[in-house]
């Protein structure tokens, strides 16, 4: 019986030992909800985000806004995850000698993800929001000129091509 007793209690260690170590290992899973393409359409022109996975550890995404035949905004966007950390790398065409800026993951949960890089001019912040598996919330915000600014952006899952 004590035998028993013994194994159990080893095994319950080893496995509430694991789990944690796991979690925060694949972070980048909590991610998986952002994978595909998303639209908003309003007055101002079309804003898309194109999101697919390149490796275990390694989302690429691409963001455009055009407004008729002109691309106003274009950025790269690359979540890695090193280590235990999750990493969103934003590179805009035209910014920053078109170099990446590096946000750190600073909260997640099921359905969101919050990055921050206190050191950049503007976003300090991005957060990602899962509303349903078809519609998401991407907001930014900082301090900017100044002034504390936020944006909001409602974006609905594009229908896969047929």
């Amino acid at each position: 019986m004590f035998q028993k007793t013994t194994l159990i209690l080893l095994l319950l260690a080893i496995i509430s030992c694991k789990n944690p170590e796991a979690t925060e290992k694949d972070q980048i899973k909590t991610a998986n909800w952002l994978l595909g393409k998303w639209e908003s359409k309003i007055d101002d022109g079309d804003l898309s985000e194109n999101w697919k996975q390149v490796n275990d550890s390694t989302f690429q995404g691409e963001s455009f806004f055009i407004k008729g035949k002109d691309t106003l905004h274009f950025e790269s966007i690359t979540l890695q995850q090193k280590g235990e950390e999750l990493f969103y790398n934003a590179i805009v065409k035209g910014q920053n000698e078109n170099k990446a800026v590096t946000f750190t993951l600073t909260n997640k949960t099921e359905k969101q993800l919050v990055f921050e890089n206190p050191k950049h001019d503007y976003p300090q912040k991005i957060i990602y929001t899962q509303i349903n598996k078809d519609s998401l919330v991407a907001s930014i915000s900082g301090v900017q000129q100044g002034k504390a600014s936020a944006e909001k952006f409602g974006m609905k899952k594009a229908e896969p091509q047929k």
